[in-house]
Order: C-alpha cells, then structure tokens, then sequence
C-alpha cells in the first residue's frame, strides 16, 4: 500500500524575516537566499545586528540625558507636590515589574521553543547520519566480500578443479558475476562525505545550542532577580539597593540589546534558509552527489523514478546466478572432489550473507527514512525554532523597554529618598511635636535630668512646703505624668510594671513609702 508523501510548507513568518531588507555595509542591497559562504550575505546579517547596537547607543544617550536633568537641574518642591510625585513613581515601579515578569515568561518560553527545535532538527541529522553509515558499512562490506573473500575460495577452487574443464568454466562464470556485483556498488554515489558533514553539523549545533540556551536561561534569571531586588529597594526605600539596581539595569539593558540584535540576525538567517532549503541542499551536495540523485531523496515523489534500482536489480540477479552455480557444484561436484566441499560451503555463506546486506541496502536506500529526517529537521529548525527565536527577540523588546522605565523610575525614586532624608535632618530637636525629640525624651541615658515622683516623694521629710515644687511637674513627659497618676489608684496590673523610661520601682514601693511618711506630715486645721 503506497503512503502519501509529507509536503514542507514554510511559515507565514519565514516569508515575513525573509522579506526584511539585506544590505552590506556599504549600505548596498544583497540577495536574501540563504549563502552563509559568501561575505556579503554575512555583512547582511551583522547589518542586522548592529541595528541594535544604534538602538543601545540611543537608549543609554537619552537615559543619559534623562538622569543629569533629574541630578543637576532638579528644584525644591513643596510637600503638596512631593506626595503625588511619589504616588506616580510606586505606580510606575509596578506597572514595569509587571511588564518585566511577564517579559521573563516570554522569554521563558521562546527559549524552551528554540531548544526543542534545534533538538529535533540535530537528531533528525543524527538518524540520517545513522542512515548513510548504514550504507556505507553494507557497501564496504559487500565489495570487501566480492572482492578478497571470494576471489580466495574461486582461486583455491581453481586448483582442486584443474582437470575438469565444466568446472572451471562454472568458477569463471561466478567470477564474472562477482565482477558485475562489485562494478555496481562502485558506480553507486559516495555517501560517505555527507555523512562526515552531517555528523560535523550535528555536532557543532548541539555545542552552539548548549551555550546558547544556558546564556539566555542566566540572562531571564538575572532579569528576574533584578526586578524582584527593585520592588524590594523600593518598598525598604534604600538607597544603596536602588544604586545598585541601576548598575545592573545598564548591564541588563546591555545584554537585552546585544541578545535582540543576535537573535534577529539568527531569525532572518535561519528565515533566509527555510524559505527555500531544496536549493541550498542541492548546491551543497552538487560535487558527490547527482542531481538526479539529490532529487529523489528530497522529494521522495512516487514518480519519480529510483535511481539505484537498476544497480539493485543487477545485484540481485547477478548473485541469485552465483547461488544457484554453488548450488550445483556442491551437488555434483562434492561426491569427485571432497576436498572442494570446504571452500564451497564458505562461498555459500558468503554469497547468504551478501544477499542479506542487498536486503537492508535496498531498505535504506529508498528515500522515505531520508526524506522524513529531512521533513523532521525542518519542521524543528522553521516551525519550533524560528518561533522560539521571534519570542526571544519579543522578550528582549519588553526587556529593554521596562529596563529604561525602571532606571527612570528608580532615578526619581533615589532623589526622593534623598529629599526626605535631607528634609529630616532640618527639623528642630527642640520641637515638642517632633517625633525624632520625644524619642529622645524617653532616652534612658537623659533620664537624670527628669525628677520622676519617687524622688519627690522621698524628698517630703526635708520639705517645709506640702506641696511640690511646681516646675518639677512641669517638666515630666505627659505620658510619664498619666503612668505616675495611675500609682493612686493600686491597680494590681500595674504592680510589677517599671515605669517607662525611668526603671523605678513597682507601685507597691510608693505605698510602703507614703504609709512611712503619713504620720510626720503637718496637719492643717
């Protein structure tokens, strides 16, 4: 039963990175098929490249300029202005973090796309690889068979039938069917080259995909922490975390634009190839292979005709002649010369053995393994790694934009905090309503310049006056004064509680002592 053949279509976006404008650096247009060989078709590319190189040097001009007006020019501003300047800054902090997660996700999953394409097309390369050292192994083996083994038993053979001219006749009959076998395996195409080269490519992609898939994957990790240091810097508004958050947003913006800038000239490239890969396969394969060749095994059409079967068939018969003459002479001949029986039987299991590598060479030959390892890889390279290459030039965009928001952001933010710390260090130590001076207040190294009850108390027996002297309550912090009034009423919660910032003692002291002192107290009438 015949099976359908596998059509390639490219992508639409393909067709789209294709169609983008190649020049050279002398701004000339070059040709987009797909020539890495060529140096123009290189310049094209690093062309590319450097787009985003002019995009850097742009971004880290006007963020330049943005920070010296926000250092150098800033005015005073009042605290009217201050606190929706700083709402507008918190807002912005939040909507970019959320714009850099969701950037980091992007990128995310375009790398897992790219690596999963890249993995299919090397093993596609593998099992063809497989494929073609299968065939050059029977090859090598059925000439190696044809060739010494042979020639060995007919030469011997030779000998033992000297005086029967039949069978001499029969062994230069085989030998004539031997040389028809060998002439046909070597008049098929040398495979062995293109297995050398897809084993080098395979091998040199695997190396470039491991580093490119780790820097990326170090390059998301570092966006991430980043952002999740800013949002930190910013809510424990710190000074020094901001600082360094904007050291390593430049670098980050650094790396978001060089990963744009090689991550379209690999699109377009790869674009460039997928859009038409028969051509280039065949140019590349045009000095070992035929065209003819090449052909059937890229298109692998039911129509088109195979070009090793009439190698094949003459394979066949010529070794099915062979069998059936080791066939005779081992029936008639055996029984006169027993000594032939030996080197009979080994040309018989060479000859099974040969018929059983046509077999498996016939199977790989056919161009429906090749041909879906051909499908395969393209599939992979144009469909999973393109697609992953346009989210990771997606991811690099949202990068660089949040990147150039943030340090913004973050600028301003700094100079708030410097603001605010500055206005702090105005405010008068003096200023009952301060909250920096009644924390000083409630500083137990002043505390022995504030006479507290207990020291008043213990003071009546030297006292002519009953009353205390008015500008000692006067001094005494109201909320020391409210936990001091509270000793009259003998609440017993209070009882093992020191009085706040003074370390005096408990209210049951101030019983003790007052119980001590009623009785020389003056009584007015």
């Amino acid at each position: 039963m015949a099976t359908a053949r596998l059509d390639y279509i490219a992508p639409w976006w393909t067709y789209w990175l294709h169609n983008f404008p190649h020049f050279n650096f002398t701004f000339q247009p070059v040709d987009n098929t797909f020539r890495p060989g060529e140096a123009s078709y290189q310049q094209s590319l690093v062309f590319l490249a450097c787009i985003s190189a002019a995009g850097l040097v742009l971004s880290l001009l006007l963020l330049s300029v943005y920070l010296t007006s926000v250092c150098c020019c800033r005015k005073e501003e009042e605290e009217e202005t201050k606190r929706p300047d700083s709402c507008c800054v918190s807002w912005t902090a939040v909507i970019t973090g959320l714009i850099l997660c969701s950037a980091v996700g992007v990128g995310f999953y375009g790398n897992s796309q790219t690596n999963d394409g890249v993995y299919q097309l090397t093993y596609s390369l593998h099992n063809a690889n497989h494929t073609l050292g299968g065939i050059n192994s029977l090859v090598s083996s059925s000439l190696g068979s044809m060739e010494v083994g042979l020639q060995q038993h007919l030469k011997r053979l030779d000998e033992i039938f000297a005086t029967r001219g039949d069978y001499v006749q029969a062994l230069r009959f085989m030998g004539q069917m031997a040389d028809n076998i060998i002439r046909q395996l070597t008049s098929m195409p040398e495979l062995s080259k293109a297995k050398v080269d897809l084993s080098a490519i395979a091998d040199q992609t695997d190396y470039v995909e491991y580093y490119r898939w780790l820097t990326y994957l170090l390059l998301l990790i570092l966006d991430l922490v980043i952002c999740l240091v800013a949002c930190l810097g910013l809510a424990k508004q710190s000074r020094w975390l901001l600082t360094m958050i904007m050291v390593f947003g430049v670098i980050s913006l650094v790396l978001s634009w060089g990963s744009l800038g090689a991550g379209t000239a690999t699109a377009v490239g790869t674009s460039d190839f997928c859009v038409s890969p028969d051509k280039f396969i065949a140019n590349r394969t045009k000095d070992f292979l035929s065209a003819e060749v090449t052909h059937y095994y890229l298109y692998c059409s039911q129509s088109l005709p195979n070009p090793f079967q009439q190698s094949l068939t003459i394979f066949q018969r010529s070794l099915t002649t062979m069998q059936i003459q080791i066939q005779g002479l081992l029936q008639f001949s055996v029984p006169v010369f027993p000594t032939a029986e030996r080197d009979l039987l080994g040309i018989q299991r060479l000859l099974n053995s040969t018929a059983f590598n046509l077999n498996q060479l016939t199977v790989l030959l056919d161009c429906r393994g090749l041909h879906k390892n051909y499908l395969d890889g393209l599939m992979g390279v144009c469909y999973d790694g393109v697609e992953g290459l346009l989210y990771l030039c997606l991811f690099s965009l949202l990068s660089v934009s949040a990147f150039c928001v943030m340090l913004c952001a973050i600028a301003r933010a700094w100079t708030l905090i410097t603001s605010r710390d500055r206005d702090y260090d105005d405010i008068d130590e003096e200023d009952p309503f301060n909250p920096q001076a009644r924390h000083m207040a409630f500083n137990p190294s002043r505390a022995s310049h504030v006479h507290s009850f207990c020291s008043y108390s213990s003071s009546l027996d030297s006292q002519a006056s009953p009353h205390p002297p008015p500008q000692t309550a006067a001094i005494l912090p109201t909320s020391e004064y409210m936990n001091q009034s509270m000793l009259f009423g003998g609440n017993p919660r209070y009882e093992n509680v020191p009085l706040i910032g003074r370390g005096s003692p408990p209210p049951s002291t101030f019983r003790n002592i007052f119980s001590q002192n009623e009785n020389h107290l003056p009584v007015y009438d």
